[in-house]
């Protein structure tokens, strides 16, 4: 399936948003996740089902001091 993940294409074997994290390999309580403009929820991420086209954006946190 066809993606725009952070601002690039991406085609990712995946059907929710819990496989998109899985397949970057982010630690899932570092990241935020927007899908179209809107933030996502963490429990909601198995739940929202993929489609093409669709625009990701995956922000992690750093921590640094």
């Amino acid at each position: 399936m066809q993606l725009i993940i952070n601002g690039e294409d991406h085609n990712v074997d995946a059907s929710n948003l819990e496989e998109v994290v899985s397949n970057f390999e982010l630690e899932p309580h570092l990241v935020v996740v927007e899908v179209d403009g809107n933030i996502i929820e963490r429990a909601n991420w198995k739940g929202t089902e993929l489609k093409e086209g669709m625009r990701i954006e995956l922000v992690q946190f750093v921590g640094g001091g």
